[in-house]
């Protein structure tokens, strides 16, 4: 079984592959062919898909039993002990906001409670008795 999924890619490519596949969903396409044909059609998307976006998870032989192929992706595939994951980009956005540094806020009051309550004590003038 081969899925396809196409963003942003020309039409010609999207009938090119209503040839061989099924679309199911706008851009996504679903079917059983041969490995030899699987990777001819993966070779004219490649070719064909322009500024566009693709992706092909196929069914081969292993503990998985699938495997990605992509093409101008942001994601990425990843052999992580074996078992094949899609790495996602970390978003700038965390990456540049670093964890604040120094202390809390309810440590710092805790720090001036105490400091307080020392400095009181420390003050206070011994009894004098009579």
């Amino acid at each position: 079984m081969v899925v396809i999924v196409l963003t942003a890619c020309p039409a010609g490519l999207r009938g090119h592959l209503t040839q061989w596949l099924l679309e199911i969903s706008a851009g996504v396409y679903v079917g059983h062919v041969t490995a030899r044909v699987r990777d001819r059609l993966w070779g004219r998307v490649v070719e064909l898909a322009g500024p566009g976006r693709a992706l092909m998870v196929y069914q081969v032989r292993g503990e998985q039993r699938l495997s990605f192929k992509v093409h101008d992706h942001h994601w990425h595939p990843v052999d992580f002990d074996g078992i094949m994951l899609m790495r996602r980009p970390a978003d700038p956005a965390a990456v540049a906001a670093a964890p604040p540094t120094g202390w809390s806020k309810a440590s710092k009051r805790r720090r001036f409670a105490r400091r307080a309550s020392t400095r009181s004590t420390d003050r206070q003038e011994p009894n004098q008795s009579e």
